[in-house]
């Protein structure tokens, strides 16, 4: 086996059977196992069940008191003074203090905790309907005006096509391609986050106990550097392969559930393995790959492994950067100026572009020159990385990542000069 093989094997066998690898792979499986047991044994978890009504009118109180929810009962108070009493008691978890009058409802809601927004949004929509109803019988409609009334306009968004000069809906397949491309972008994150301290602390580790010396005598600084990258590359592969097979087994034990059902009836083939779908994996890959080599580079720069978590941090501002610009303002309007010109620009076209391709707000081919450009760049940065570790290996500097930097360029100048 090759120099290259051994340091990679010696890494990748040293990372998989660490603790730390165990639990990064069954935490996901830990949470959504804990959802799921608490959903099957105790179903709603929430500690809000019961609410007051504290009404001028007693017909509202009875209005309340017959609405029907799966997780809150209303239940009539005489006064606030008793309302205050039984929630002081816990007797009640909050109530609700409404007046109606000339055609209004207003309501004030009390708790001694915050009950969350699904809470005080249905809370409203009762209101709101009470109102209506109250409107209503103040301008003597009848149920079925009201009803008339009330009724939403129609409203449907549909993504279309152009196939020999015929629109077809694209509705489907797109909708699938912004699912995975959401999935594609947050993987991403995630993993970026996780292993760029893992690949800065390997490549910083052994310079950190001054072994290097020792061990460049026998191989180069550049298959020391790639050994240590690859190896570090191939552990996070081997996780996403793991998620993958995770991915295929619980469709088969979920395939019969309805709405595992439902979600395939609207997938076709060609949303699943169209040209669209695999780019937009390419980015994934190669954008997590080259925050890989942007954090080793940054590792190198250390003089020992506990300075890493200093030296990572433009790595991982950079990452939250452009996971805010996709995922919020993309998500919101992937035909904003801004989202359109990140999407061309590396690191950040990684989180981008999916989303534009997924929306259809960008061509194919447009996508294929972000993702080429992302490419290029990240094998000028490998070998860059390469050059400038091969330079920095054995300089330990005491001024910080920055003058480490402008060091180890200085003797990178200097030796293609002799050369």
């Amino acid at each position: 086996m090759s120099k290259l093989g051994i340091i990679i094997k010696d890494v990748y066998k040293k990372n998989v059977k660490s603790a730390a690898f165990v639990i990064m792979i069954l935490a996901p499986f830990l949470v959504m196992g804990i959802f799921y047991l608490a959903q099957y044994f105790f179903g709603d978890m929430s500690d809000i069940s019961k609410i007051g009504v504290v009404a001028n009118q007693p017909t509202v109180s009875q209005q309340f008191e017959q609405v029907e929810t799966d997780a809150y009962t209303f239940t009539p108070i005489a006064n606030a003074k008793e309302a205050q009493k039984q929630m002081e008691d816990e007797t009640i978890d909050a109530y609700l203090e409404l007046e109606a009058d000339e055609g209004n409802v207003v309501g004030k809601l009390y708790s001694t905790s915050s009950l969350g927004t699904s809470t005080e949004l249905e809370i409203q929509q009762v209101l709101n309907q009470m109102q209506s109803g109250v409107r209503a019988a103040s301008l003597s409609l009848t149920t079925e005006q009201v009803q008339e009334v009330m009724e939403p306009a129609a409203f449907e968004s549909i993504k279309v096509n152009f196939e020999n000069g015929k629109m077809e809906s694209d509705q489907g397949d797109s909708g699938v391609q912004m699912i995975l491309s959401f999935l594609t972008t947050i993987i991403m994150f995630v993993f970026i986050i996780t292993y760029s301290s893992i690949i800065a602390q390997e490549i910083a580790s052994e310079k950190g106990t001054r072994i290097m010396e020792v061990l460049l005598s026998s191989m180069k600084a550049k298959t020391h550097y790639y050994g240590k990258l690859f190896g570090i590359l191939l552990v996070a592969l081997t996780q996403l392969a793991i998620y993958g097979v995770a991915l295929i087994i619980a469709y088969q034990q979920f395939k019969d559930m309805a709405i595992v059902k439902s979600f395939l009836n609207n997938v076709s083939i060609k949303s699943l393995l169209g040209k669209n779908i695999l780019v937009i994996v390419g980015f994934m890959l190669i954008g997590i790959f080259i925050y890989a080599v942007l954090s080793a580079l940054c590792g190198s720069l250390v003089n020992k492994a506990e300075d890493t978590a200093k030296a990572i941090q433009p790595v991982t501002y950079l990452a939250m950067i452009g996971y805010m610009l996709g995922l919020l303002l993309g998500a919101a309007d992937p035909t904003n100026v801004i989202i359109k010109v990140a999407s061309y620009i590396p690191f950040i076209s990684s989180y981008c572009m999916p989303l534009r391709l997924a929306s259809n707000t960008v061509h194919f081919s447009g996508a294929l020159v972000s993702l080429a450009v992302l490419l290029v760049t990240t094998i000028v940065l490998t070998l860059f990385s390469a050059q400038l570790y091969k330079s920095n290996v054995l300089v330990y500097s005491e001024g910080g990542t920055f003058s480490a930097l402008k060091q180890s360029l200085s003797i990178m100048r200097n030796e293609k000069r002799k050369k």
